[in-house]
């Protein structure tokens, strides 16, 4: 049986991502693959895919979506290959190991391949992620918009340079984890003002959504939002003047900077 798309590796992003691919495939067109088969079989049967192991995976699908760690990815694609080899027509391989370039995986896999790396963040799993790509010379028209199609229900799909790709991670990738912990403190400073957590972990996630759709549906600038919230003498601008004080911007800033600094040293492993 031929497959539409393959996983190899279904951890927290290749699980969160072929949940939102069964919204677009039908599930049984889906295979997914572990080192731990009994991994893959308990989400293949939580989500109606199929399990199999990662030859069948490379040998039958169209897609074959590469979880795995960059150190990993170098073993992965020397076992696979001789396996693709053998097909009439190679699948679209699709890496989202973080920091290795198309050239560095058609390196690994020792052919030249179509090949789509994408760096996704875990909000996919609830079809509000953030998935930045870029495909190297091989992949069609028609192949990237399948692609595209087939991840549509996973949030929204950026095309990006490759040189900007690590920089793009060090944001949306790494972004939520940041996001995370600030409103997990957002939440914590209204406990201790006396909120219940639940209360709190609430308001402070509601108002962060909020805010991000703010700026999305109007454009603005975060500054000017900023502002438009600060009034005169207020309660929320002497907040402002502590964070400013506390130095937030700089702080996450510097976050960004030491992930990206971070990601570009995985590619040299």
């Amino acid at each position: 049986m031929s497959f539409s798309i393959g996983f190899i590796g279904v951890g927290n992003m290749g699980g969160a991502l072929a949940k939102c691919t069964t919204h677009k495939v039908s599930p049984d067109r889906i295979v997914l693959s572990d080192q731990s088969l009994e991994k893959a079989k308990g989400l293949a049967t939580e989500l109606g895919c199929q399990a199999a192991d990662t030859q069948t995976a490379a040998r039958e699908s169209e897609y074959l979506f590469l979880g795995v760690k960059p150190h990993i990815m170098p073993i992965v694609l020397r076992d696979l290959t001789p396996t693709i080899k053998t097909r009439e027509a190679p699948p679209v391989l699709v890496s989202m190991a973080a920091g290795l370039t198309l050239q560095q995986l058609e390196d690994m896999a020792g052919c030249s391949y179509p090949i789509i790396r994408i760096m996704p963040n875990t909000p996919v799993s609830e079809g509000a992620g953030v998935i930045l790509y870029v495909k190297n010379r091989l992949v069609s028209d028609a192949q990237l918009d399948a692609f595209l199609s087939m991840l549509s229900a996973a949030g929204k799909l950026y095309p990006l340079e490759e040189s900007l790709m690590d920089a793009g991670s060090a944001v949306s990738g790494c972004g939520p984890a940041f996001a995370y912990l600030f409103m997990d403190a957002l939440a914590d400073g209204g406990v201790a003002c006396g909120l219940s957590r639940p209360d709190a972990l609430q308001f402070a996630a509601q108002t962060v959504l909020g805010a991000a759709q703010m700026i999305l549906a109007t454009g603005k600038h975060p500054d000017q939002l900023k502002n438009e919230v600060c009034s005169p003498g207020g309660s929320t601008i002497q907040g402002v003047r502590t964070l400013e004080q506390r130095a937030l911007r700089a702080a996450c800033m510097d976050a960004v900077i030491s992930a990206y600094e971070k990601t570009k040293d995985l590619g040299k492993q």
